[in-house]
């Protein structure tokens, strides 16, 4: 492993290692104010100073200073921490907690010995979800499990209360699989309806490109006819986003050189995304690579062209004709737009743009719902409080349909609308203006 630059003084019986601890600068920005409590969801459903971000960072300088040790008790804290980023938006002082807890998970990755159970459970999960063939191969019998009949006979069998609760998770978020949408790919190329305006680049996602590969074709179709040139390099893989996320940092940053590998050779003038868990590490890149000499400045210059696609069409003058979609539609922020990129406006103001849709805003937004990239399956059950909670507040907006711009999220709220008895459709909000230029309904809706 490469050798950092300590940050700062540190203790030398610190219980981190000198690869990129805590910064004591970053930490020292936090002055306890309390801002962030409300907006912290497992503050919000424990009550527990440890278990906040300003907590967090408390625990964080004792083991800087190494004043507690890396225990059972001193990692639960962390790894109960969504990553919401909520914190960032509630700060007057600007503390940058982005940084804090994933540098903070890295070094638990490295020196905290996991149960054996634990271990092969995340394993598994970085095995599968960052690989689309792999997900490709899953799919095809997951699809038989649900066309079949035999996922609602399993269901009401019981048989799944036998199994433990991160697995019971794992088969609850199941997607609906379609052969249709599996079979979809977008095309490398997809040319400008009339005169080009940009050439831009889409990322395919991994979960996204296998499941909602819908969402990728609706977000081709809508740039070229807002007259942009569309390029999709199949060969792009897993952004790392997953791995940064939950500390997995040298995995995470092979996985971005390879990105910025294949968008160099793209030679596009914005890279667009359209899923936000994605996109707060694709706008990262400079910080993450920053110790690389040989990828440190290409990286700043792709993380420069990363925009979410809400941002994309909202600086575009709108060319494609809307037609009306009288719906209203309850929008949930997805926490890694709003928080951790700062897109709170844009989608709203794209949605804004289709005839007779209403936008119905939903209590307690800058609360996360609980998805947070692998969160709802390695900790289901406070995962599942935030579902629960979300939902109640989606259902009194009266909303007929809801829109979010993240897969995590989609899958997370679903779920907990079907367990609610109460299945309302859901949909990225790019597939709702692809719908308004194409002049026909939502496939949700359609599905119903």
């Amino acid at each position: 492993m490469a050798q950092a630059v300590k940050e700062g003084s540190r203790s030398p019986i610190s219980i981190f290692d000198e690869f990129h601890p805590p910064s004591p600068e970053l930490i020292d920005e936090c002055v306890h104010c309390g801002f962030c409590l409300p907006t912290c969801p497992t503050y919000l459903l424990w009550g527990e100073e440890m278990d906040s971000p300003r907590g967090r960072i408390y625990l964080m300088n004792l083991g800087n200073q190494g004043q507690a040790a890396m225990t059972d008790t001193y990692v639960r804290h962390f790894d109960q921490c969504l990553g919401c980023m909520a914190c960032l938006t509630a700060c007057p002082s600007g503390v940058q907690y982005d940084k804090l807890i994933e540098t903070t998970r890295a070094q638990i990755e490295r020196n905290y010995g996991r149960s054996l159970p634990d271990k092969l459970f995340r394993r598994m999960l970085f095995a599968l979800f960052p690989h689309p063939n792999r997900l490709r191969v899953l799919a095809a019998p997951l699809w038989v499990y649900q066309a079949s009949g035999l996922r609602g006979l399993v269901q009401r069998s019981r048989v799944l209360d036998l199994l433990p609760a991160r697995l019971r998770a794992m088969e609850a978020l199941l997607p609906p699989i379609s052969l249709d949408a599996l079979r979809a790919k977008v095309p490398t190329r997809t040319p400008a309806q009339g005169q080009r305006r940009r050439r831009v680049g889409l990322l395919l996602g991994c979960v996204q490109r296998v499941f909602f590969g819908d969402v990728n074709a609706a977000t081709a179709r809508v740039l070229a006819a807002e007259g942009c040139e569309v390029i999709a390099p199949p060969e792009q893989a897993c952004c790392g986003a997953l791995m940064v996320h939950a500390g997995q940092e040298q995995d995470a940053l092979v996985l971005a050189r390879r990105m910025i590998d294949v968008w160099e050779r793209a030679d596009v003038d914005t890279i667009v995304i359209n899923a936000a868990g994605c996109g707060s590490t694709l706008k990262e890149y400079g910080y993450l690579l920053r110790d690389d000499p040989a990828y440190a400045e290409r990286a700043k210059v792709f993380a420069a062209k990363c925009k979410d696609i809400s941002e994309v069409l909202a600086e575009l003058e709108p060319r494609a004709p809307r037609h009306p979609l009288k719906l209203r539609v309850a929008y949930h922020d997805a926490c890694h737009l709003q928080h951790a990129q700062g897109v709170r406006a844009e989608p709203r103001k794209v949605l804004g743009t289709i005839p007779g849709l209403e936008i119905r805003e939903i209590p307690e937004a800058a609360i996360c719902c609980g998805s947070a990239g692998v969160y709802n399956l390695v900790e289901p059950e406070p995962a599942q409080q935030l579902a629960d909670r979300k939902v109640q507040h989606v259902l009194s907006t009266g909303a007929e349909l809801l829109a979010t711009s993240n897969p995590g999220c989609l899958l997370q709220i679903m779920n907990g609308l079907k367990r609610a008895g109460h299945p309302l459709p859901a949909v990225h909000p790019v597939e709702l203006i692809d719908a308004s230029i194409r002049g026909v309904l939502p496939a949700a809706l359609e599905r119903r």
